[in-house]
């Protein structure tokens, strides 16, 4: 068994009907760039009627079909927002909890410390969360899972995991192992992935590999180290 192994991101999805909402976080095998994915996927009616929405640095999730939506409470939020050197992708409205307490100076465990799970029984949605930390020529980067504790609901377990930026290596995380009924939660660390050196190379390798029944959204950004200077990528089925 070879634990340094990175797979591309195609061989984790492919065969996988439902991974949910997922994050990607690492660096292009150059070392050149951080690269960050973030995706939804959709079995509802509810869930599928969506589509991400550039706002400056910040990425928007609104209804495709206002008329169609049912509960806002869970589907619409933000999911990547950036404050100063530090950006934040998660899956739910706790990107605004990290956000408001790294602003005032806290840390990305504290806030996530106020949240747990998604109040969706009996799924439990687990709440991701992943926060970039930018320096003068590197970055660091966390990954969070809050996730139910046992089948009612009762408690919530915690997970923070920390990295330091590898060329070449990225790591995913995301909110069911699987397809089923309730959806089985993810397990484990997050999953050492390959990252390539060309944004469009990690879009292509998502998009085509999420099931294309369920598959709603996918947002990719590039940043070069050296320079600042972003490329982003979007792709909503809804158009």
């Amino acid at each position: 068994m070879n634990i340094y192994k990175m797979d591309p991101m195609g061989e984790l999805i492919r065969e996988n009907a439902y991974v949910g909402r997922g994050i990607v976080i690492g660096k292009t095998a150059d070392g050149s760039k951080a690269a960050v994915a973030y995706f939804i996927m959709g079995r509802s009616e509810n869930s599928r009627n969506r589509i991400f929405i550039e706002n400056g640095d910040e990425v928007i999730i609104k209804p495709f079909d206002e008329s169609k939506v049912e509960d806002p409470s869970l589907i619409i939020y933000s999911p990547i927002k950036k404050f100063e050197n530090k950006l934040i992708v998660t899956n739910g409205d706790q990107t605004d909890t990290i956000f408001d307490y790294i602003k005032i100076g806290k840390t990305f465990e504290g806030g996530l410390e106020t949240r747990q799970f998604e109040p969706d029984a009996p799924n439990f949605t687990p709440r991701i969360s992943g926060m970039l930390t930018f320096g003068e020529a590197d970055f660091t980067y966390k990954m969070s899972i809050l996730k139910s504790a046992d089948a009612e609901g009762s408690a919530c377990s915690r997970y923070t995991f920390a990295y330091s930026a590898v060329k070449g290596l990225g790591h995913f995380i995301h909110t069911y192992a699987c397809d089923g009924n309730p959806l089985p939660t993810f397990q484990g660390e997050p999953e050492r992935v390959a990252v390539p050196d060309q944004i469009d190379d990690l879009v292509q390798d998502i998009w085509e590999n999420l099931n294309e029944e369920n598959k709603i959204s996918l947002y990719v950004r590039y940043i070069d180290l050296k320079t600042g200077n972003i490329e982003n990528r979007m792709m909503n089925k809804n158009k």
